[in-house]
Parts: structure tokens; C-alpha cells; sequence
């Protein structure tokens, strides 16, 4: 909530070496009048300094000439710890060098004794309008971003997912993220990726729960606050991380990001699944591609390992399933936990594919020499495989003819080697056809939600949870592939069409602004024209004018 201009009352401290100087203007201010409160006086810095980090005014009144501690000083002292406090230097000494020295550190006004209380209220309201105006702004500028919420723009997505399967040159990437406002340049980088998903119940199946939501946006905020860390949505329920700093600095970097992740997410594992790896260290932007490779193959153990949740080069080195499998006779065919293969077939992404067959025939050790063995782990997987397809709408008829077109059956005999190929086809089959169904869903549903939005996008309450329960799927599953389908995020699509609709009423109207702001959506017009000029670049009256075409 913002704070309505005209109510916010705000804190003054004096600090003013003669007594009876600081008693006339401590007493004959009518302070509350004024829209302030009176919080503290001193008779110099010294004594000022420990008083005023404890009140945090909002306003410093201080004589530029005192004892032990001089204006200036103070001045320059408060202005390094509190950026945002206003100074006002008092002084009887009409001297321009003074006046310059109060100038370089930051001092508003510069007032000479004896002081009219005229000149007083004249100051005081100059300065409780420009900090309203300051505080109106920056709450503006967090309200929107806030709704962008950087981390889920469709082009940083897109920019992050050229970097790491390199498509993109070292000089093309330090363009776009130039572009895109990203800090990208550092000594060393490395890749997080962590993904996060609801367990399901009966009571919220198809949307997510708020203890859910909540969960995932404090392990999101966790990363944004940091400067050394540039997130991204990389799916649905996948985020990535690109981590930045230092090569000595990287290996605290990365086990703090894995630390927090842990942190966040296991006292909510009642609620939530959660998986995160780590890539390993590299020093130049274009081995982030050999970056993005390991830790991928890393994250693609969580199918293999759904009790493990973090995966590192050393973790998964020293507790890889499979390495003592050994012999045929070893395995019980009926401990094969069919469901490792059933969820990669209905969660995993393309780009894993690879990775997860070569892990998952790893697991089975000397086992693969056994023909009759692979004979048996070829018709599992086709089970399998069936039965996913057969619960997304299709019939085992229609995989059969795509494994057909790559000269593979269910019946075939396979060498080790041949059995990668097969299960790595039968795998990229199921996910093509798991793809095209959920690419049918989407679009029924994206088609559903762009004719609301067209009803309903010059309503204040339209939101991105509004349209997602609208067309009854969780907000998180609509923002990725709203994004995914129309290149810009939900709030950028809304904000768009607003703009475009104020514009043509500014033009074609004599509407005023507030007016104009109901009409597109914002009950604050202070805030619509915050957001016109942010995303056109010049005021609503500017744009009227002509200013701008």
C-alpha cells in the first residue's frame, strides 16, 4: 500500500551548538503543522551522530560551525550511512566556501541565521514534497517490477537458453545482455538449476496451493537479492541460476546457493518436491555451454535418484546407483522400479533425454551383457512406454509406427550398444507425443485466456491468478506457457494493450488522465503515468502533445 501524499508524517532532528538558538527553533516550529515530528536534538555531531542512527530522521537540521563535531562533518558522515536523509546546514557565517563544502556532501538548503520561521516552512515543505514525491517513485518502480518480475521475462529466458547450448557468440552475448540490462561480465561463472513441483492431492489437483506458491517465490527472492546471481525460468516448474564472482569465490558461492536451497525447501517437503544440482566453475562465457552440458547431466539424475535432492560432481561420483550392480544374477527383475522410467517419460525434457538413458543403463552394471536380460528391459520399457501414451489419449498403434519409421520394434534383438538407441528413441517418442498433447492443451487454453483478456484487460482486477483460474490451470503453469506461446510475459502482453488504448484515447479525446487511467485498467493515476512513461518513453500529457508519435 502506498502512503496517500499529505499524511506521511515525517522525522526532524536539530543539532545546534546555542542553546538558545536550538530551544527557539525546537519550540516556535509548529512542527505537526507542517506534516513533522520533533524527534531529537544535540548541541554537536559527536553527540548528534549515535542519537540520529537511532531515530532515523528523515530530515537533519544542523548549524555548520560546533564543537568536536562541525556541520560539515556530521554532514558527510550521515550522508555515507543514510544516502536518503535530507540535510539542511544552518549558519550564521555567509560564506561561499562553506556553502560549496555543504553542497559536495549532499546538503539540500543552505539557511543563514537568524532564520524567520517564513523560511522555515518554506524549506520544509519544499523538502516533504520532494521526499513524498522521491518515496511515490521508488514504491512505483518496485510496484512494477515487482509485476515484470525480471526473472520470468520470455527474453531473458530465451537469451540464457542461446548461452548455454551455444548458439551464440562471446560478442553477441555481451550485446544482448547489454540489451536485457544483465551484468553478465565477471572473472568466473557457474550454473544452478533447481526445479520445484506440488505433490498432488486429491483437493489440489490442477492448482497449485498458496503454501506452494509462497515456497517457490521465497526461493526465487532468495537469489534476486543478490547481485552475483541472474535468474531465469528455464520451464514450467525449472529455474536456473548463473552464478557470479571470483574463481576463489565460486566454491562458497555455489555451496551457499545450494545451502539456501535446502534450507528453503526441506522443512515444505510435505508439500513439495524439490531437486537441485550444480554445474562445475568455469572462467569464460563461452565454456558456459560446457557448464550447462555437466550440470545438466547432473539434474538428470533426480530420475534415477528421487531421495537424492542435490547433485554435485563429488555427490553423485561417490553415490552413483548401479556401480556394484554387477551380474545378471544380482538384479531382481521385479525390483526394476518401473515408475523411474514412467516419470522421466512424463516430467523429463528432450534436452535430458541423453543423459537419463545413459545413467539409467549405467545403473544396471554388467547386466546389459545378458541378452536374455535385454530382452526382458526391452519389453519393459515398451510396457512402460505403452502405458504412458495410452493415458495421454493414444494408442500403442500410433508409437509402434513411430518406432517402425526408425527400423525399432518391441521384438527386437539388441546388442549393449543398440539397447541406448533403442531406449533413448522409445523415450524421445513417448515425449514427442506427451509434447504434442500438452501443445493441443495449451493452445486451447491459451485461446480461451486471450478472449478474457480482451474482455477484461481495462479492469483493475485483472491479474495473472485471475486468468489462470479463469481457464482453471495453476498461475505458475499459465505464466510459462503464456510466455512460451506469445514471446513476453503476461504483465508485458496486459501492459501493452493498456498503453495502446491510452494512447489512442489521449489522442483522440479530451478524457483526463485520471480518467484515462480508470478507462485502462489503473485505479492510481500517479501510477499510470509512471508506467506510460516507463514503456513509452515520454509523460501522458507529452504524448498528447505530440511529443511522441
Amino acid at each position: 500500500m502506498f502512503e496517500d501524499r499529505g499524511k506521511i508524517m515525517l522525522k526532524v532532528f536539530l543539532v545546534e551548538d546555542e542553546s538558545i538558538v536550538r530551544e527557539g527553533i525546537r519550540d516556535n516550529i509548529p512542527w505537526q503543522q507542517y506534516g513533522y515530528q520533533f524527534v531529537g536534538e544535540a548541541s554537536d555531531g559527536e553527540m548528534a551522530l549515535p542519537l540520529i542512527q537511532k531515530t532515523k530522521p528523515d530530515v537533519l537540521l544542523t548549524d555548520i560551525k560546533m564543537p568536536f563535531m562541525d556541520g560539515l562533518s556530521l554532514s558527510r558522515l550521515v550522508h555515507q550511512e543514510f544516502p536518503d536523509m535530507k540535510i539542511i546546514i544552518i549558519s550564521g557565517y555567509d560564506d561561499f566556501e562553506y556553502a560549496r563544502g555543504a553542497i559536495s556532501v549532499g546538503v539540500e538548503q543552505y539557511l543563514l541565521k537568524p532564520i524567520t520561521r517564513a523560511a522555515m516552512q518554506k524549506v520544509l515543505a519544499e523538502l516533504k514534497t520532494k521526499i513524498e514525491t522521491e518515496r511515490e517513485q521508488k514504491n512505483y518502480q518496485e510496484k512494477f517490477q515487482n509485476e515484470v518480475r525480471e526473472y520470468e521475462q520470455f527474453s531473458r529466458t530465451d537469451f540464457f537458453v542461446k548461452v548455454f547450448e551455444g548458439r551464440m557468440p562471446v560478442q553477441d552475448i555481451y550485446e544482448e545482455a547489454s540489451k536485457l540490462s544483465l551484468k553478465i561480465n565477471a572473472p568466473c561463472y557457474n550454473i544452478l538449476m533447481f526445479n520445484l513441483q506440488e505433490k498432488r492431492t486429491s483437493e489440489n489437483r490442477g492448482m497449485e496451493s498458496e503454501d506452494f506458491a509462497r515456497k517457490r517465490e521465497e526461493l526465487l527472492h532468495y537469489f534476486i537479492r543478490y547481485p552475483e546471481h541472474l535468474v531465469f525460468r528455464w520451464n514450467v516448474n525449472t529455474y536456473g541460476v548463473l552464478i557470479k564472482g571470483s574463481a576463489e569465490q565460486m566454491p562458497e558461492l555455489t555451496a551457499r546457493s545450494l545451502e539456501n536451497v535446502e534450507r528453503i525447501c526441506r522443512p515444505a517437503e510435505e508439500i513439495l518436491q524439490w531437486y537441485v544440482a550444480a554445474g562445475e566453475p568455469v572462467k569464460r562465457l563461452s565454456l558456459l555451454a560446457e557448464c550447462y552440458s555437466k550440470v545438466n547431466h547432473l539434474f538428470a539424475y533426480r530420475f534415477l535418484m528421487p531421495q537424492v535432492h542435490i547433485f554435485t560432481k563429488d555427490m553423485v561420483g561417490n553415490n552413483a546407483p548401479g556401480e556394484e550392480i554387477g551380474r545378471i544374477r544380482d538384479i531382481d527383475p521385479a525390483k526394476m522400479d518401473t515408475e523411474v522410467i514412467r516419470d522421466f517419460l512424463m516430467r523429463g525434457t528432450k534436452d535430458e533425454i541423453a543423459d537419463f538413458v545413459e545413467n539409467f543403463l549405467c545403473t544396471l552394471g554388467e547386466a546389459m551383457q545378458s541378452s536374455m536380460f535385454r530382452s526382458y528391459l526391452t519389453l519393459h520399457a515398451w510396457f512402460v512406454a505403452v502405458s504412458c501414451v495410452e493415458s495421454l489419449g493414444f494408442s500403442k498403434e500410433e508409437l509402434l509406427r513411430l518406432m517402425e519409421m526408425e527400423g525399432l520394434t518391441p521384438e527386437g534383438q539388441y546388442d549393449a550398444g543398440e539397447m541406448q538407441r533403442y531406449v533413448s528413441r522409445l523415450t524421445e517418442k513417448v515425449i514427442e507425443l506427451r509434447d504434442r498433447e500438452s501443445d493441443n492443451q495449451s493452445r486451447r487454453i491459451l485461446k480461451k485466456a486471450l478472449s478474457y483478456i480482451e474482455e477484461n484487460y481495462s479492469q483493475e482486477t485483472l491479474s495473472l491468478n485471475s486468468v489462470a483460474k479463469e481457464v482453471n490451470v495453476s498461475a505458475n503453469y499459465f505464466s510459462a506457457i503464456f510466455s512460451q506461446a506469445m514471446q513476453v510475459t503476461f504483465v508485458e502482453y496486459v501492459t501493452a494493450k493498456r498503453m495502446e488504448k491510452a494512447k489512442k484515447l489521449l489522442r483522440q479525446t479530451q478524457m483526463h488522465t485520471g480518467e484515462i487511467a480508470s478507462e485502462t485498467g489503473y485505479k492510481d493515476p500517479h501510477y499510470f503515468s509512471f508506467v506510460f512513461k516507463k514503456t513509452q518513453g515520454c509523460t501522458p500529457r507529452e504524448y498528447r502533445s505530440g511529443a511522441k508519435t
